[in-house]
């Protein structure tokens, strides 16, 4: 009797190993993961541009303060001119790899007297619209652009 218990036993766990899974099987799997996802990318979508704005306020304020240190050390402190980002990489001030925002479009160094800005086109990468980044950005400022 005993035996007979376990040839079924063995018969019932050779039929099950070879079954395999069925495509409804499959496709719902893959329905439940679609649906997470989705809702993944609903939740991370908004903090990655808003990492992007910060990212580019910060390497604007970086380039406002070699901007600076340029103009008083190698300028001699001549405010009439006003260098651009490619003369920063020229002169060594500035590395190659930080001359552009996050969109990829190259930072701006705007100079009225001595005050300096350093801007950002923004995520259109169009200068003069909403969402253009400036060095001067505050946290409401950067939620603000974000929500564009």
């Amino acid at each position: 009797m005993m035996a007979k218990v376990n040839r079924n036993r063995i018969r019932g766990l050779g039929r099950a190993a070879t079954r395999g899974v069925t495509l409804v099987e499959v496709l719902i799997v893959l329905a439940i993961m679609a649906i997470i996802a989705g809702g993944a990318t609903a939740l991370v979508f908004p903090r990655y541009k808003e990492s992007q704005i910060k990212a580019a306020v910060l390497s604007a304020q970086e380039i406002k303060k070699t901007t600076q240190t340029y103009i008083e050390l190698d300028l001699s402190g001549n405010t009439e001119k006003c260098p651009t980002v490619s003369e920063l990489v020229e002169a060594k001030r500035l590395e190659k790899g930080k001359t552009d925002d996050p969109w990829g479009q190259p930072f701006k160094i705007h100079c009225d007297g001595s005050d300096i800005s350093v801007s950002s086109p923004g995520r259109d990468r169009k200068d003069g619209t909403p969402d253009d980044v400036k060095d001067d950005f505050k946290p409401a400022d950067v939620q603000r652009v974000s929500n564009l």
